[in-house]
């Protein structure tokens, strides 16, 4: 639930700091005086849009701050979402004179985008025109999802697969001749590679091979001049080394440094014989083969002439062939009509199967709500009222289903339920709009539902009995649920388990506004100035004692 709300340089507030308990807590104010500003700054942390216009004349910026008793169920999108996670949840904006926006969660940098997302696991406001959404399908229908317990997200999911199934079908029957032609082009190209199948490394060794063999007449007579020079002819670069050893260890005694000139030479000499022994050994196995050198001939020649027609590098050649057999299986899958046809029949299946569950469900709840809603109409001033909830089958099925959803409403006995829309009066209006919202936030489930509710004047339009039972309505809810009402009506205010009072003051030439919580006598006070006016009288505070006095008496039942 929201605990603490503080204000900077926000319209008319220089600083404000409010502090809310559970229960059911009013907002109440003389006319003008901004009891909608805290709603509208709360709004903000929550991801509103905002302008430069919030920002209270001369300041710099407008900040607002909502701290809450995070839910378990924003745990997992905390973590989701890079957040770190504490005993509370601090939401922080700030917006300035140029209308630039800035936000944070638990001290860390975020998105509007991401502060909305948050909210909806915080709070559930209902405006004074809450009752305008429910004349909008959309609306009707998300709020009758959410009664039954609905995830619609899954169908939608569904029809998307079964209209991208259908468009590839129809794409393929459109283009069945052009892919066809494709295919076979296709098909040739392989042929001609396949009959050469050209290995992935292949290229770079059939031109080492090639050139090795080209050259091996020259390879021969080099390497055999090298052997004569190294071993085998009369003057040899062994036997030379070998006299000039023995020359010099023949006088190696009489200078250490002849000596060691010995040794380097006695090296080469080894290196020498390695050399001789290697030239004697390529010598034994290089030969000249006619017949592999023009088998190398004819197949780079085929190398080269596939390379020139497809206009590749020849090296390229193996890759081109894995490519356009992948293209091929592309094509063939494309212009596989009865697999698509049967992905088509796959998907409608599975988006019927979803479908008619929601239809069900929508069914079962449908009346549910009404009944439930049309009792709460009973209690606020419209007897023998009915509520319906009205499922209107498609022509064709929607990414929402089969089925839309209306509300329609009979403001009293033996007239016939019309739609929400054309329901004339403003406080009827109102009233159903309260009945809605009572009623299914009363059974919304806990683990999902938004810890705190706000009702900004969305009892406009009524009073008397009627505004009493609003308050214990209001009360009732204040039981499960942090309740938070902006409300100009003193019997809805003298239920409340806390009470704030917004006042308008000016103080150095500049209006500002402030909100303090009122008890005791300034809370009979309040009350009975929204009773009378401002001239308080012994009637007008005697009645205000007595309607605290009933509202705290409910509170004990």
């Amino acid at each position: 639930m929201l605990r603490r709300l503080s204000l900077r340089d926000f319209v008319i507030v220089d600083a404000l700091e409010v502090e809310l308990d559970g229960g059911f807590s009013v907002l109440t104010g003389e006319t003008g005086a901004g009891k909608s500003i805290l709603v509208d700054a709360l709004q903000l942390a929550l991801g509103s849009r905002g302008d430069a216009g919030v920002v209270r004349e001369g300041a710099a910026r407008a900040e607002i701050g909502a701290e809450f008793d995070p839910p378990p169920s924003l745990a997992t999108w905390l973590e989701e979402a890079g957040f770190e996670a504490h005993d509370t949840l601090l939401l922080r904006r700030t917006i300035d004179a140029q209308g630039k926006s800035r936000a944070w969660i638990n001290g860390s940098a975020a998105t509007v985008a991401q502060l909305r997302e948050a909210a909806e696991h915080l709070v559930d406001i209902h405006g004074q025109h809450a009752w305008q959404s429910l004349t909008r399908g959309a609306a009707v229908r998300a709020l009758l999802d959410a009664y039954a317990g609905i995830d619609a997200a899954p169908l939608a999911a569904a029809w998307q697969q079964w209209k991208a199934a259908g468009e590839a079908l129809e794409k393929a029957r459109g283009a069945q001749a052009d892919l066809e032609r494709e295919r076979e082009r296709l098909a040739w190209q392989i042929g001609e590679l396949d009959k050469l199948a050209p290995g992935t490394d292949e290229w770079d060794e059939l031109e080492a091979e090639h050139k090795r063999l080209a050259n091996a007449q020259a390879l021969l007579d080099a390497a055999r001049r090298a052997l004569d020079a190294v071993a085998e002819a009369d003057e040899n670069a062994e036997a030379l080394a070998g006299r000039a050893i023995d020359a010099l260890e023949s006088v190696a005694d009489f200078d250490r440094a002849l000596a060691e000139v010995a040794e380097v030479l006695q090296g080469a000499q080894v290196q020498l014989q390695d050399a001789a022994h290697t030239l004697n050994g390529y010598l034994g196995r290089t030969e000249l083969d006619p017949q592999r050198l023009a088998a190398l001939d004819e197949r780079l020649a085929a190398w080269l002439s596939l390379a020139r027609r497809y206009r590749r590098p020849p090296a390229e050649l193996p890759a081109l062939l894995a490519q356009w057999k992948d293209e091929l299986r592309s094509l063939d899958a494309a212009t596989d009509l009865a697999a698509l046809e049967q992905q088509l029949q796959r998907a409608q299946a599975g988006f019927d199967k979803l479908a008619k569950e929601v239809s069900k469900a929508r069914k079962t709840a449908a009346p549910r709500l009404a009944a439930s809603v049309t009792q709460a109409m009973q209690q606020l001033g419209m007897a023998g009222g009915r509520f319906e909830v009205a499922l209107v089958a498609q022509e064709a099925p929607q990414s929402f289903g089969l089925e839309s959803a209306e509300f329609l409403v009979a403001g009293h006995a033996g007239s016939t339920p019309r739609p929400l829309a054309k329901v004339a009066s403003g406080g009827e209006l109102s009233r159903i709009a309260l009945a809605i919202a009572v009623t299914t936030s009363q059974l919304e489930n806990d683990e999902q539902a938004a810890g705190t509710l706000i009702f900004d004047e969305i009892d406009a339009g009524v009073g008397g009995a009627v505004a009493e039972t609003v308050g214990k309505l209001m009360k009732q809810l204040g039981r499960d649920r942090q309740v938070l009402a902006v409300t100009h009506l003193p019997q809805v205010a003298a239920c409340a388990d806390h009470h704030f009072v917004v006042s308008k003051a000016a103080r150095g030439g500049r209006t500002r506004s402030e909100v303090a919580p009122v008890a005791g006598e300034a809370r009979v006070a309040e009350i009975a100035r929204m009773l009378g006016g401002e001239r308080l009288s012994g009637t007008s505070l005697a009645h205000a004692q007595e309607m605290l006095a009933h509202g705290s008496a409910r509170s004990r039942r």
